[in-house]
């Protein structure tokens, strides 16, 4: 008789069902992404979770980590002067630590894109000498780089305990 085992598997959620405007579809897919990403890392075993499963040195917990600087990055302003390292958590962070950062970075992205009325517009961010790109931009943008990460993501999270699904 042969024995299977059986794999971690979390519940499979389909992409979302939105509103029919356009920032009700981009938002919607790219809060489907978030939550996904954020649900890959979380309770993923240390020290796997910071173990480079490719030999690029890519790990899940440094994708986390990187997605929470370009969020910062592209609705928030901050500068960031070396995007190779933002692949990496620092040693003393937790699991905890970065998807709690990452959630915070992500309300206060929705923050500013809630008081954006036109997908035209600029993203208003304080950050000097580039112009902001605009919303409809950002926000195909963050939907591309999430998405990306996130399969990049779903691959570590299942070599590393064998758990799939968004």
């Amino acid at each position: 008789m042969t024995t299977t085992s059986r794999r971690p598997r979390r519940s499979d959620t389909p992409p979302p069902r939105t509103g029919s405007g356009e920032a009700d579809v981009l938002r919607g897919f790219l809060d489907y992404l978030r939550t996904s990403m954020a649900a890959k890392v979380d309770g993923a075993p240390e020290p796997q979770v910071r173990t480079a499963g490719v030999p690029s040195g890519t790990n899940l917990l440094g994708l986390l980590n990187h997605l929470t600087f370009v969020e910062r990055a592209l609705f928030l302003g901050d500068q960031v002067t070396d995007w190779q390292g933002t692949f990496r958590a620092a040693p003393t962070d937790s699991v905890a630590d970065v998807v709690a950062r990452y959630r915070e970075a992500v309300e206060r992205a929705d923050d500013v894109l809630d008081r954006c009325a036109d997908l035209g517009a600029p993203v208003p961010r304080p950050r000097r000498g580039r112009p902001a790109p605009s919303v409809r931009w950002a926000l195909t943008h963050m939907i591309e780089e999430t998405g990306r990460h996130a399969g990049h993501a779903d691959i570590l999270r299942e070599l590393i305990d064998g758990a799939t699904g968004r």
